[in-house]
């Protein structure tokens, strides 16, 4: 056989998409279609409506948020499941110290508790090596139990203007508020990620944590780092949503842990580790919130509208894969 006859030229297009990695890029194509679907069938609705946008925007910030640590994690090869807890109690605690010391010591208490979670979680994975879904999956827990505890299930209302303005519940001139700080999240996470050292060091732990070790690099710390992180992003979610609401409750961020991470696999993030994407993570939290947006619109109650929400997760799952 002549090499002419061996060699099959290939079209630039076969090329490109051959090049292309499809499964990271899917949320992008699926966003469009989804909203182009629900645009022609629920556009008497209200879907298209300015309002109806921008509180798709506002129901999806406190997710973004959380979703771009995540991105971190997942991109190391760990998981946190806490996330979602450690916003309701953060909401609570925050709400409780406001009243009590003032508007300063209310907001470093919030972040204090995501920063002791999240360093409980850091450690246990990092220096005992125990599965941060073990870890993550008890904390989860714990941090719910304990929200509801200090409260008695009850809502601890905000009555603090400027807390409310600043984290969620105003407007900063004609943008929201929410908005602001799903922009801010997003672009420190995208340089953090794709610009600096600690970046690229998370992604080289989650590929091969051994290779990384023998490089000189300190995959215990960063470990570590990424969970307490995670921990301090949530405590932040969970003041944007006590904000948001003007009130701090035990049940803010309940079940957002699924919709987290299901945002971040649906944006091209491995569940393997060693790839992380946020601007496609971004793009998986509006997704979600699309999705609720329009079942809603569409009139399917709660029960369906979590048959469809658990379905996008397996998707999400069964679209991972090892890079």
């Amino acid at each position: 056989m002549s090499t002419a006859a061996a060699t099959t030229p290939t079209s630039p297009l076969t090329r490109v998409t051959a090049r292309l990695d499809w499964r990271s890029n899917i949320i992008y194509l699926a966003f469009v279609l989804v909203f182009v679907l629900f645009a022609t069938t629920l556009g008497d609705s209200g879907f298209l409506s300015g309002g109806n946008l921008v509180n798709i925007v506002r129901q999806t910030a406190t997710i973004s948020v959380m979703a771009v640590a995540m991105t971190f994690v997942i991109a190391n090869a760990e998981i946190d499941l806490s996330v979602g807890s450690v916003a309701g109690l953060s909401s609570v605690v925050t709400a409780m110290t406001i009243t009590s010391h003032g508007l300063v010591p209310g907001v470093l208490a919030g972040l204090a508790a995501g920063a002791v979670i999240g360093a409980v979680n850091g450690g246990l994975v990092a220096l005992l090596r125990i599965p941060s879904f073990l870890v993550t999956l008890g904390m989860l827990g714990l941090a719910a139990g304990l929200a509801q505890w200090i409260t008695g299930s009850a809502p601890q209302p905000i009555t603090d203007d400027t807390y409310v303005l600043v984290f969620g519940g105003g407007n900063f001139g004609p943008v929201p508020g929410l908005l602001v700080w799903t922009a801010l999240a997003v672009a420190v996470g995208w340089v953090v990620m794709n610009r600096t050292r600690y970046g690229r060091q998370v992604l080289a732990t989650g590929g091969n944590p051994t290779a990384a070790a023998y490089t000189g690099i300190r995959t215990a710390r960063i470990k570590f780092l990424v969970l307490l992180t995670s921990g301090v992003v949530a405590s932040l979610a969970g003041m944007l949503y006590a904000g948001r609401l003007a009130s701090g409750r035990f049940q803010w961020g309940q079940g957002d842990e699924l919709t987290v991470i299901a945002a971040v696999i649906l944006g091209g993030t491995s569940l393997f580790g060693g790839r992380g994407a946020i601007i496609g993570t971004l793009f998986g939290s509006l997704f979600m919130g699309l999705v609720n947006n329009g079942l809603i619109l569409a009139g399917l109650d709660v029960a369906q509208q979590q048959v469809v929400r658990g379905a996008i997760i397996i998707a999400a799952v069964a679209l991972s894969r090892k890079a």
